[in-house]
Formats: C-alpha cells, sequence, structure tokens
C-alpha cells in the first residue's frame, strides 16, 4: 500500500472521526484545521485543501489568498489522549501549494524552506539529524491580562521576593507545598520537591503513541514547573513535525493535569530561560547507517575537518542567526550574563559557556555531533533549524576555519580578554538580531525572498509595538524623576 493507503487503513481501524490538518504560520504558530474523517476514507481530501492564506501571518495578501494545504500522509498519527469516539481525533502534516496546488508555495516554511534545503542536501548524497533539547514551564495557572504593580522589583532591579517569581504568574507545582525549590536549584531535582514527574511521565506515554520517542526527560535549573523532554534525533523535515507534536501534546497534557505549559523563553524573573539546544550532525548517505562525516578518531575532539568549517560557518552566521532562533522580543531576557544562555560567539568541547559545544559522552562515530545553544522554543524550527543548517554547510563550502577552542568559563572573562581572543557576543535585541540578518546573503537564499521580506516586516512591527509601550519598570524608575 501506499502511504495514503495506508493512512486511510489507520483512520478506519481507529475509529478516527475527525482530521486535525497541521502547518505552520511564518512566526512559528501551529495552525489546524479539522476535516471529517471520511472525506480522506472516501473523498478525494487527499488531493487538497483550499484556505485562506491571506488570514495566516506571512502568508499571503488578500487578493491572492487561495491557497492549498495538500497532505503528507506519512505524518498522520492518532491523538492518543482522546478517547471519546464522538471527539476520536489524528493529527497530520501537511504541505502549502498555490492556487490550483501548482506548486508549492514561497510562504510555506515546511515545504519551501526545510524540504528544498533537505533535498538539496540528499543530492550532494549526504544527509543530516537533528536533535532539540526543547525545555519549558508549567505553571498552575496564569493570569496575565490582571497585571499587578511590581513592588518586588527593587529601584536597584533587585528582587524583593525571595524566590524570584513574579506576581503576575501564580505558583508553580513546586511552590505550592511544604517543600520548596530554591531559584536555580530545580535541575535533576527529585519528587516530591519535583512535582512535574507524574506530568512528565504522563506526556512521554502520550509522545510515544505520537512516534515521538523520548530518551530522557527531567526538572530544568530553574524553580518554578521548568521541565525538559529529549527526544530521539531525526532528519530536518520530520524533527520540525515532532516539535509541533512536542509543543501540541505539551500543552493538551498539561491541561489534562491542571495545568498550563508555555514555550515563552523566558516567563520568570531572575530565574533560568528556556532554551533549545539543537544537536547536529552530518552523514554520507543515511543516517546512522552511512558514514558519521563529523567524526575523526584521530582528533583530540574526535572531530572531522569537515565538522569543524561547519562550526566555523555557525558562528559566522551567529548574529544573523539568532534572529530566526530568538524571534521574540522575550527572547533576549534569556540571552543575559548570569543564567546559562551562550552569549559568547565561540565553540568548545564539553564547555557550556560557549556557543557551540561538542559533547564528550561517548567517543562512538554515531555519537559524536555538535550542539548550538543559541536557539529557544519560540522559533519556527522549519526556519531555525534549517537555517542552521544552511550557515553550518556555508562553513564547510568556504573552510571557515573557527579557530581554536576555548577552554575556560567565558563568563568569567572580562571585555578585554574577550576581544583578545576574538569572542564576540550575539545581539542584545531583536532589533539589532534582524539588522544583522538583513545583511546575511546565505540565510537570506534558504528563507527564499517571500519569507525574508515577510519575516522582516512581521518582527520590525513586532519590536516598535514593543517600543511604544510603557512598562510597569518605567513607572517605578521614572515617575518621580
Amino acid at each position: 500500500m501506499d502511504s495514503a493507503e495506508n493512512a486511510r487503513a489507520l483512520l478506519k481501524e481507529n475509529g478516527v472521526k475527525q482530521v486535525l490538518c497541521a502547518f505552520s504560520d511564518l512566526r512559528g504558530y501551529l495552525m489546524t484545521f479539522s476535516i471529517p474523517a471520511r472525506e480522506f476514507i472516501e473523498g478525494d481530501a487527499f488531493e487538497g485543501i483550499g484556505f485562506d492564506g491571506s488570514s495566516i501571518r506571512g502568508f499571503k495578501s488578500i487578493e491572492q489568498s487561495d491557497m492549498v494545504w495538500v497532505a503528507d500522509p506519512k505524518t498522520i498519527r492518532v491523538v492518543p489522549w482522546i478517547s471519546d469516539p464522538t471527539q476520536k481525533s489524528a493529527i497530520m502534516f501537511g504541505d502549502v501549494y498555490e492556487a490550483w496546488a501548482s506548486g508549492i508555495a514561497e510562504c510555506d516554511p515546511r515545504g519551501y524552506v526545510a524540504k528544498r534545503i533537505e533535498n538539496e542536501l540528499e543530492k550532494q548524497g549526504m544527509s543530516a539529524v537533528f536533535g532539540p533539547e526543547i525545555e519549558f514551564f508549567v505553571f498552575q495557572n496564569v493570569d496575565f491580562k490582571n497585571l499587578a504593580w511590581d513592588l518586588w522589583v527593587s529601584p536597584n532591579g533587585g528582587a524583593g521576593d525571595s524566590w524570584g517569581a513574579p506576581r503576575v504568574l501564580p505558583q508553580s507545582p513546586e511552590l505550592s507545598g511544604a517543600y520548596v525549590v530554591r531559584p536555580k536549584e530545580g535541575y535533576f531535582r527529585a519528587p516530591p520537591e519535583d512535582a512535574t514527574v507524574e506530568y512528565r511521565n504522563d506526556l512521554v506515554h502520550n509522545l510515544e503513541h505520537l512516534g515521538v520517542f523520548v530518551e530522557f526527560h527531567h526538572h530544568e535549573v530553574a524553580t518554578p514547573g521548568q521541565v525538559e523532554l529529549d527526544f530521539k534525533p531525526k532528519k530536518l523535515t520530520p524533527v520540525c513535525d515532532a516539535f509541533y507534536l512536542y509543543k501540541f501534546a505539551a500543552k493538551n497534557i498539561a491541561r489534562k493535569h491542571g495545568l498550563i505549559a508555555t514555550f515563552m523563553p523566558k516567563p520568570i524573573f531572575l530565574d533560568n530561560a528556556s532554551g533549545m539546544h539543537t544537536h547536529q550532525s552530518l552523514w554520507k548517505g543515511e543516517p546512522f547507517k552511512g558514514e558519521a562525516l563529523f567524526a575523526d578518531p584521530n582528533d583530540e575532539y574526535m572531530l572531522s575537518q569537515k565538522a569543524r568549517y561547519y562550526i566555523g560557518g555557525l558562528l559566522e552566521h551567529a548574529k544573523a542567526l539568532t534572529a530566526i532562533c530568538c524571534p521574540t522580543i522575550n527572547s533576549y531576557k534569556r540571552l543575559v550574563p548570569g543564567f546559562e544562555a551562550p552569549i559568547n560567539i565561540c565553540w568548545s568541547p564539553r564547555n557550556r559557556s560557549a556557543l557551540v559545544r561538542v559533547p564528550m559522552y561517548s567517543r562512538k562515530p554515531s555519537a559524536i555531533r555538535v550542539e548550538y545553544r543559541g536557539t529557544d522554543p519560540s522559533c519556527n524550527p522549519y526556519l531555525a533549524i534549517s537555517a542552521q543548517l544552511a550557515a553550518g554547510l556555508d562553513g564547510i563550502k568556504k573552510k571557515v576555519d573557527p579557530g581554536d577552542p576555548v577552554l575556560v568559563d567565558v563568563y568569567e572573562l572580562s571585555g578585554s580578554e574577550k576581544r583578545e581572543m576574538g569572542i564576540g557576543e550575539l545581539p542584545t535585541t531583536l532589533r539589532d538580531a534582524l539588522d544583522h540578518l538583513a545583511t546575511d546573503e546565505v540565510l537570506q537564499r534558504v528563507l527564499g525572498s517571500h519569507i525574508f521580506d515577510a519575516f522582516m516586516e512581521l518582527k520590525i512591527d513586532e519590536w516598535n509595538q514593543f517600543c511604544l509601550y510603557i512598562t510597569p519598570w518605567e513607572y517605578m524608575k521614572y515617575f518621580d524623576i
């Protein structure tokens, strides 16, 4: 049977009533609409579904709004947490086409960006795999519509609250009982201090039913409800699909537990934020079957010259990459000193203060990889991971030397010491990052002209909105001037 027939059989066997047809907008939001399963089983829904592209951010203007979503039947999964027979649903990703389904739309992050660079790599006889470490927070409830005066912030910018948790966010599971996890001490805490274990176990169970297999999971560093679940690496487009299944499941299973999951990079003042460190490696042929192109058993760090050039490309394009990999105003509240975030443009084995890290857990060639730490979970993965691959491949093409690895804690270096060592810093605001992206032709090419222009327009507008907003901090700081 072909993949469409397999999908029809799955819908029939599981009594699925509705199919969530999924894709992403330019910003990275998961978009879905529902089609009765019978339209896929008995009808012609696999040929494409029309929709209004002008209502999707960054897609089309109103006079060009007719677009067609075309299912990728290989991606169909039954939603495992829905047991009511009348609500039984499946989710399936698809690509976005122009009117008449005449060709892939240049506004589609999945079909036009991720699949395009993946196909180009395959034509060179290579493949790439990625393993994102996606961190997020779970809270008991959040009412951000009722902001309170920030009395807990001192005039010097410190926190009057010993736990560093903002008043606008209610207590997390860890702050609601007799045991309390102290700030920055959440990493690997055991229950009952870690109150997220049952939620994570339930999430792992449901992710496996969605074809996303978790390798390990734990409480993260931040005090209130920060968690991480790492799943097995995949090729580019499948790993981006898995990213959305991960978010989709995390939010829905949280709701089942009376919690709220958020992938906002930094929701908590004076505690660690959520990143998405992305492990990546190149292969000749199929991953884990062909030759591991990043591995050299004769090298001190097991790294091939090709891997070093790839690192050089990541570092050379790092400032522009930041606009795509850290695309929100809030992202830059994470990229500050003191919270384990990567702000220094350098590479190192083992060293988590570097932007690019080479993990040293195993000498197996299949385990050799590089880890790009400058990404957070607010990104659109089809764009962010494709851009990282493009930057690395450009480094290989141009033979970009990444320099010597930095073997000290970069956070402890002075500004002059970093300048002497040639260590730069990532942009400190979204606007700065966008200015770097505006001059990076390699990343513009991988995005394509439509997505680049639309992304810049959306993000500059976002920056301008932020600049106009008057914050409670400004009242506290300047009202009596």
